[in-house]
């Protein structure tokens, strides 16, 4: 074992409702100080002597996860307008080629197309593997044709900070327009594609303005559209389906408010109210024609946990309420998607999701059905107001990737395409289940699990295990389809989702009981699911291997603190590790908005009491056997700054625990590396420390 680097401590008081708070590693917050980067680059060094024995199966997992990729590939065509759209991936490739075909006019069946067959008519609209010539990293962020089809808008990031720049082509001429915008947020052409609608952020990341372009000005000409001053509150808008109203929204994490303007008038006219924002209050907005009247569908949680959704007059919407589907305890309405002649509406009951259609008519809502136990449904890819087909995305633990398309006079599912893994799979040879933990307070927390059937089911005997948690912002880890996950379970790995609190796998009352003053429900959560996995025989703590990234990061940090014993490793992805110091801070980017989420440290003093009782950071604890841990960051993330990750490891290191690692990623941002292959090279570097702390790397 090489040695560790090990910072220096330098004291950094921090003072608040009296406590006073000796911070030894605040120093690494300077990311510009070449002392700084030389340490981090010596926690890299370190890393890669640690886990050099490894390169080999690091090369094998690469190798695995590629060979079951169809790396030359094409996604299933959209329509919109008289072009079907689509993407091609090519071997070798690291980003995907965004084309267009044309559409034969009374043709709504997707044309099949073929890896390594031409596509008659295709146009390449973008190459991200052109765009990311000469650059580490590359993201693409707005993709928009407008309405006509003769222009193209996209906006890249080439420093994973997540700030893109605007650019703009004729798609008649092929020519790129001088129009050029840096510095933005999201980004869209109006209908008639003369003019881009977008969204610059404040000094603290947050999307606070909304402006507009017109094609061929200056941008110091651009027109403030609206402003949303409220450092709580981010902006984001969008046009309906119906392409009737250009839809401006405000929120925080517990608020929303929404504005229209009619789009057959000039778009500086002054945005219409919906509902005045009310705290607690939350809502969106979706345009319908009902019996040939504009309609307002509102979903909404104005007593109503788990909303409830209701009609309003478009003229009137502050008028009177028409209850489409009233609030119903347990089942969470999730989202409503308007189209000519009907609507779908997507819900989450008993910890699924599910997809029902709704009559305008009768308002009633027929559920989509789908035959698996576990499984993610959701509506996706429909742009266009009137189509006989809806389009559906579709996948399990043990099924890919699924396109759908519900043929809306038959009702008839459509297979369109279901993602292929190389190398033959066989899906019948995985098994999934979900069990059931007792926590402390006597709530049963889910659990999901999936492996290989050879190895015999969970609990037979105890087997090497790998549980998943995230546990925020009512973000649920539903079940889906990993190539990567295939070559854990084919070495006899168990792999298993806890669903804890603070989620919202169980609808609202779930996500708002592991939330401000309840987020330790959170953490003891999951350390009740890895004892129900113990207990139960399905694995054992020499055989246990936890991940969360980012809020999961913390839960990662968390239970490492409350529960070392139960865990032989923990994999902690830009972890959230120093939230009290990060969420003090109203200058850092998002502090403000995510007091909603986790309370208001610097004004409230018993939100910062109970904060510092379980921020990782502060709760490392002397002579403790901590397990091996390994913290990935990167050092351009604006969500989780790569400073939280690299105190906490300095500290771990000065409490004594032995096996710490600490991975950095110096041109990257909150979503890791960019491009395919990075991301699998990646992703096998960490399987193969997982699989190496379970004792399966032989």
């Amino acid at each position: 074992m090489t040695n560790a680097p090990i910072a220096d401590r330098r004291s950094t008081l921090r003072t608040h409702h009296g406590d006073t708070f000796d911070d030894p590693y605040e120093w690494l917050r300077e990311k510009e100080s070449p002392e700084v980067v030389a340490h981090l680059e010596a926690e890299n060094a370190h890393t890669d002597a640690e886990t050099a024995h490894l390169a080999g199966l690091r090369e094998t997992l690469f190798e695995e996860i590629k060979g079951r990729v169809q790396e030359t590939d094409l996604s299933v065509p959209t329509r919109r307008g008289d072009w079907w759209y689509y993407s091609r991936t090519v071997e070798g490739a690291q980003y995907p080629i965004h084309c267009r075909a044309a559409a034969d006019a009374d043709d709504w069946t997707p044309p099949q197309l073929t890896p390594n067959v031409a596509v008659p008519g295709e146009v390449v609209l973008l190459d991200g593997n052109v765009e990311a010539e000469g650059h580490e990293f590359f993201s693409l962020g707005a993709f928009d044709t407008s309405d006509d089809a003769t222009k193209l808008l996209w906006s890249t990031d080439f420093e994973g900070d997540e700030v893109y720049t605007i650019r703009v082509r004729d798609l008649t001429t092929g020519e790129t327009l001088a129009d050029e915008i840096p510095n933005t947020a999201g980004a869209f052409f109006t209908p008639d594609g003369s003019a881009i609608l977008y969204t610059t952020r404040d000094d603290a990341w947050r999307p606070d303005t909304l402006w507009l372009h017109a094609l061929g000005t200056p941008v110091s000409e651009d027109v403030q559209l609206f402003h949303e001053p409220d450092e709580k509150f981010w902006l984001g808008a969008g046009i309906t389906r119906s392409r009737k109203y250009l839809v401006i929204g405000v929120g925080s994490s517990i608020t929303s408010e929404e504005y229209l303007v009619d789009l057959a008038g000039p778009l500086t006219a002054e945005p219409r109210i919906v509902w005045p924002r009310a705290e607690g209050v939350e809502y969106s907005v979706e345009h319908a024609v009902v019996d040939g009247e504009d309609r307002l569908l509102i979903l909404h949680n104005d007593d109503a946990l788990d909303f409830e959704l209701v009609s309003v007059a478009a003229e009137a919407p502050q008028g009177a309420r028409r209850i489409i589907l009233p609030h119903e305890p347990g089942r969470r309405l999730l989202g409503v998607d308007a189209f000519r002649d009907f609507a779908t509406v997507e819900y989450r009951a008993e910890g699924l999701e599910r997809v029902g259609l709704l009559d305008y008519t009768t308002d009633a809502v027929a559920d989509i059905p789908f035959d698996e136990p576990l499984y993610s449904a959701g509506v996706s890819g429909n742009p266009e107001w009137h189509s006989p087909f809806l389009r559906l995305g579709y996948t399990s633990f043990v099924t890919p990737g699924t396109v759908y398309d519900l043929d809306l006079a038959t009702k008839e599912l459509l297979l369109r395409k279901r993602v292929t893994v190389l190398g033959g799979y066989d899906p019948t040879e995985y098994g999934q289940r979900r069990d059931w933990a007792t926590a402390d307070d006597g709530t049963r927390v889910p659990i999901s699990l999936v492996w290989k059937k050879e190895f015999g089911a969970p609990g037979e005997t105890p087997r090497p295990l790998h549980l998943y948690g995230y546990g925020s912002y009512e973000h649920s880890i539903d079940p889906g389809f990993s190539v990567a996950r295939l070559s854990e379970l084919d070495r006899g790995v168990v792999f298993a989702v806890a669903h804890v609190r603070g989620g919202g796998e169980m609808g609202r009352q779930w996500y708002e009981d592991g939330k401000l003053l309840h987020k330790r429900n959170t953490f003891t959560d999951f350390v009740a699911s890895a004892r129900h996995l113990v207990d139960t025989g399905v694995t054992a703590p020499d055989r246990l291997v936890a991940e969360g990234g980012s809020a999961g990061g913390l839960l990662m940090g968390a239970v490492t603190n409350l529960a070392p014993e139960l865990f032989t490793g923990v994999l902690a992805a830009v972890p959230f590790v120093d939230a009290l110091t990060t969420i003090l801070d109203p200058s850092l980017p998002l502090t403000v908005i995510e007091w909603d989420e986790w309370g208001d440290p610097l004004h409230d003093a018993d939100v910062y009491a109970y904060m510092k009782s379980y921020s990782p950071y502060e709760n490392v604890r002397d002579g403790v056997q901590y397990p091996r841990i390994l913290a990935v960051t990167s050092l351009n993330d604006t969500r989780v700054l790569y400073v939280e990750p690299a105190k906490w490891v300095a500290r771990l290191r000065e409490a004594g625990a032995s096996d710490v690692l600490l991975k950095c990623e110096m041109v990257a941002g909150h979503g890791g590396v960019s491009g395919r292959y990075n991301s699998w090279r990646e992703r096998a570097f960490e399987l193969a420390w997982l699989l190496d702390t379970l004792g399966l790397a032989d």
